[in-house]
């Protein structure tokens, strides 16, 4: 048996979080076209007659314009460098950057752990652009001195050889006991899951500068008491942060309309994560400037 941990890295938006929840076979992240849509550690687990990988979604490294950028980068520096292997995703139609870059000399600087390029979003391309992009990333490597265990494009979408990276991360990894009980998927508590789906529901069609400003805390969350057995029902209510009164207009749309959709895309998949029908209550509430202030950003669980 094999047990360990591979961290998925790279710039935002490259598909790390889609490339998770692909080889978990379920959900674990949340996913969205906007950058850094994910601002922690996420571990989905992969468990097979191998043994059990445990994958770390990590947020997008950026340059970071705020506080809460220079943490999440902290973060993402700290959690490769504990790991087994880490895996770097390169998307197969765009040319690599000086993003992609100062991550890979990152990495190449950390000891004793395996690294990983995966090609992803192969799909969006044609096989030409796929094999110029392979040479780039195996180019790169050479160039800064990373030798990458394997170099594999990936479609998570079109379900394209995600099977194969799973196995070959599987095979990297070192001799050890399964760390989680079969069957489970993530350790992400049920709290944590519920805002990130509400958030991930609010950040569907809002402006490019908006998402940043978005953070979602569950308020309170309990079995309502009076129904029967038969028929349960899960109150939740959640508070939606923004910066400005401006943007608090946005998230709630003209007449309540836009943040009526969200509650309900939002309680839809709520409803399925926890087996039960769900009442959802959101209000939004103006923070601000929430991403530069340090004891927001400590409430707000960053």
């Amino acid at each position: 048996m094999r047990s360990g941990f591979t961290c998925i890295v790279g710039r935002p938006n490259v598909g790390k979080s889609t490339l998770t929840n692909a080889m978990v076979g379920q959900k674990v992240a949340i996913t969205s076209d906007r950058p850094q849509t994910t601002r922690h550690t996420i571990r989905g687990i992969v468990t097979n007659s191998e043994g059990q990988l445990i994958l770390i979604d990590t947020p997008g490294v950026h340059k970071p314009k705020t506080l809460l950028g220079e943490r999440l980068n902290a973060l993402v520096a700290d959690t490769w460098s504990e790991v087994d292997v880490v895996v770097m995703c390169f998307p197969a139609n765009e040319a690599i950057g000086p993003g992609d870059r100062f991550i890979a000399e990152q990495i190449a600087a950390i000891p004793r752990v395996k690294k990983v390029a995966v090609v992803t979003k192969i799909d969006t391309t044609d096989k030409q652009a796929v094999g110029e992009q392979l040479l780039a990333v195996q180019k790169l490597g050479q160039e800064l001195g990373i030798d990458w265990a394997e170099l594999v494009p990936v479609s998570a979408v079109a379900d394209n050889q995600v099977d194969l990276l799973s196995n070959l991360l599987m095979g990297m990894l070192p001799e050890g006991q399964i760390l989680y009980p079969d069957g489970e998927l993530t350790d992400e508590p049920e709290l944590i899951m519920i805002a990130e789906l509400i958030r991930e529901s609010a950040l569907e069609g809002v402006h490019d500068e908006l998402p940043h400003s978005i953070a979602v805390v569950i308020d309170e969350m309990a079995m309502r008491a009076d129904r029967p057995d038969d028929k349960p029902l899960m109150d939740i209510y959640a508070l939606i942060y923004v910066e400005r009164e401006s943007q608090k207009h946005i998230v709630i749309g003209k007449g309540g309309i836009r943040l009526k959709e969200v509650g309900t895309e939002a309680r839809i998949a709520i409803s399925k994560l926890l087996g039960v029908p769900v009442y959802l209550d959101i209000r939004v509430k103006i923070a601000k400037d929430w991403q530069r202030d340090p004891k927001q950003l400590s409430r707000l669980g960053f």
